[in-house]
């Protein structure tokens, strides 16, 4: 992967009304990298992206691209398009018209955006269909018919905001596939936005997990989600049990009324920190074999596992496990030392 930085936000601060939506963000974005941003709503994903597209301009700080402040430049004048989630296509256009728009704008020669729409719909699955009107194509036709759209320009960065919220689950599975395809054979730079973190982990070469208009952690999705930099991150990626911890030495951390190995070392003798366990991670034993012993609560078969929460002297776990235990049983757990993720207190 090419490692040049292509876009670069510089202490950005963006303001609505007096409340701040960004507050001295810095980001850079590597050239033919797939970066999504994961957040809840109003996290400022989407702002970003506007930035980067030139639909908005920040109160302070600066964009830029390829070493360029672009800051104040119009969108259109950038190397960059927009994917909505609202596709925004021309509905008295065919698919060929609505994928040439932009190429006409550019008093391209007739036979060039021929040749350029009938092999960017090839890309996107969608040969033969230019004569079709858009009110015939269903919505997961016309999501590729807005990808094509903003392909066909040649951007250097595709910006694509939630484009698949509109989609029933298998396409968007579809989609998902179908997107990652297209930027590693377009060998462009991709930045989505979604509050989907399985989409996120899925698609991403990195993910930049979002919370009120800061950054929480940037990584790979299995950075992200073995090793979250805070309680934040740790629950909005997966299911994440949570809980309060002494670490007694590097290595070696006490919980629930027990010492544990852990891989984690660099923290104060004694200092108060939280662990993070994965549900899956927590082994089911018999209460004799087990480091914790609970009663489980409640227990609900989700296909391949069955999930269930055990409440262990007041302290409620959730575990993951493809062994069937009844309400009301009480099991062992164990939990090894790569299973275990030390957090300090102090963050989020």
């Amino acid at each position: 992967m090419d490692n040049s930085v292509i876009v670069s936000l510089k202490d950005i601060v963006v303001d609505f009304d007096g409340q701040k939506i960004l507050n001295g963000l810095n980001l850079d974005i590597h050239d033919k990298e797939f970066v999504t941003f994961l957040g809840p709503s109003g996290c400022g994903k989407t702002t970003t992206l506007r930035l980067i597209a030139g639909f908005l301009e920040p109160k302070s700080g600066n964009v830029f691209f390829d070493g360029q402040d672009i800051t104040g430049v119009p969108p259109y004048k950038r190397q960059v398009n927009t994917v909505f989630q609202k596709y925004a296509l021309f509905p008295h256009l065919n698919v060929f018209e609505n994928v040439a728009f932009g190429l006409r704008l550019k008093k391209m020669d007739e036979a060039v955006i021929k040749t350029k729409v009938l092999d960017m719909l090839e890309v996107v699955g969608l040969k033969g269909f230019e004569r079709r009107s858009i009110s015939q194509m269903s919505g997961g036709q016309q999501q590729r018919v807005a990808i094509a759209r903003s392909l066909v320009n040649q951007p250097r960065v595709l910006l694509l905001d939630e484009p698949l919220g509109a989609l029933d689950l298998k396409l968007r599975k579809e989609m998902q596939l179908e997107l990652k395809r297209l930027q590693r054979e377009m060998d462009i730079t991709f930045v989505y936005v979604t509050h989907d973190q399985e989409e996120a982990l899925t698609m991403s070469d990195t993910v930049v997990v979002m919370n009120g208009g800061k950054i929480q952690q940037i990584g790979t999705p299995e950075e992200i989600y073995n090793e979250p930099k805070n309680a934040f991150v740790a629950d909005f990626i997966g299911e994440s049990n949570i809980v309060d911890a002494v670490m007694l030495r590097d290595f070696l951390v006490a919980f629930g009324g027990q010492e544990f190995s852990c891989v984690d070392r660099g923290f104060g003798i004694n200092q108060s920190v939280q662990v993070v366990v994965r549900p899956e991670d927590i082994q089911v034993v018999s209460p004799m074999q087990g480091q914790l012993v609970g009663h489980v609560k409640n227990v609900i078969f989700k296909g391949v596992h069955f999930e269930m929460q055990v409440d262990c002297e007041g302290t409620e776990w959730l575990i993951h496990s493809t062994r069937a235990c009844a309400p009301g049983e009480v099991i062992g757990m164990n939990i090894g030392p790569d299973e275990i993720h030390i957090m300090a207190r102090s963050e989020g």
